[in-house]
């Protein structure tokens, strides 16, 4: 009981941490007067990826050689999955819930060419570092796979923040919640900001590091495989900081942020924490990654086609990712994969 009370405080932590640094990259974006398209899509993104991005670091570098490799694996895989499915469902479900607010419904208030390019990143991205696993483990080949990935995030980036194609809306003070440390502040210090950044980093790194201490005993105990527990439960909680930015985002009707911190976390993670699979795990991925990853793809490709046929998005298309993550969750727990 002791364990599972002090993953749950790991949980916290991270959350914890995560909130903070998200508020703090956010205003940082707001400080450089970067656009709507680059605080969701990269800045909100990084820092509600953050987490997910430290625990399989946390887990492969202190973590037992076999079960440290199946937790990092595990959150890496399962991060994509569920931003493409659950994180979907519950956006999807904000807008339904706030339809009367919205005249438009039920059309979202997305800008199609954001959206468009951050699922076309990440679909690309993904699918080459899932071929990667295919490819065997030569050094040369891996090392190769992940600086692409590493230079093509880089690409997106500056595509982001240059706003190609894209009408640059800058973020208001008025989307933010106040600088927590500084929250009488409407123009909090640049130093500040980076105090804040810093610290919550910190906060991450030691919820992740007791996070990973924690589910190696359990899952010991409990006779599951870490790399499910670590593929279920790493990300439902490194992935509560998108969920709740999404949502309230959708309450305002600001929907490029709310799907953007979504997809953009997702090109993030299809990429940047791959790379880092590739280089610091043999990166085999046995039935259950491969089934997720098969249900991510299917999930983001309907929203995709969605936006590339009929140039707009609706919820419905979102709440299929719901029935996906069911499924998924029903094959694990009946022993089917």
């Amino acid at each position: 009981m002791q364990n599972w009370i002090l993953l749950l405080v790991a949980l916290g932590i991270i959350l914890l941490g995560a909130t903070v640094f998200t508020n703090g990259l956010e205003w940082f974006g707001k400080k450089l007067k970067l656009s709507d398209g680059a605080v969701g899509s990269i800045f909100a993104a990084i820092g509600t990826a953050l987490p997910e991005t430290l625990v399989p670091i946390v887990a492969i570098m202190f973590g037992t050689p076999e079960s440290g490799h199946k937790i990092g694996v595990g959150a890496i895989i399962g991060a994509p999955f569920m931003l493409g499915t659950l994180a979907f469902f519950i956006s999807g479900l904000a807008v339904i819930w706030n339809r009367k607010k919205r005249d438009d419904y039920p059309v979202m208030r997305v800008d199609t060419v954001v959206m468009r390019r951050d699922m076309e990143y990440f679909l690309v991205l993904y699918a080459v570092a899932i071929v990667a696993s295919f490819l065997g483990g030569h050094p040369v080949v891996k090392t190769f796979i992940a600086m692409a990935l590493f230079l093509t995030y880089g690409g997106y980036v500056l595509r982001t923040l240059r706003c190609e194609n894209d009408v640059c809306h800058t973020v208001e003070e008025s989307d933010l919640d106040p600088c927590y440390f500084a929250p009488r502040s409407h123009d909090p210090h640049m130093s500040i900001i980076g105090c804040q950044v810093l610290s919550s980093l910190l906060l991450i790194v030691w919820g992740s590091y007791i996070f990973v201490e924690k589910v190696q005993i359990i899952s010991v105990q409990i006779g599951i495989s870490p790399f499910i527990l670590a593929l279920i439960i790493a990300p439902i909680a490194t992935e509560l900081p998108e969920k709740f930015n999404s949502v309230i985002w959708i309450n305002k009707g600001k929907d490029t942020l709310a799907i953007g911190n979504v997809t953009g976390a997702m090109v993030f993670q299809g990429s940047i924490i791959t790379a880092i699979g590739i280089m610091m795990t043999d990166w085999q991925l046995n039935t259950a990654a491969l089934l997720t990853v098969a249900l991510t793809f299917a999930s983001v490709g309907m929203a995709y086609l969605q936006i590339r046929i009929k140039k707009h998005l609706t919820p419905g298309t979102l709440l299929v990712g719901g029935v996906f993550y069911f499924l998924f969750l029903v094959l694990i727990f009946t022993g089917n994969i």
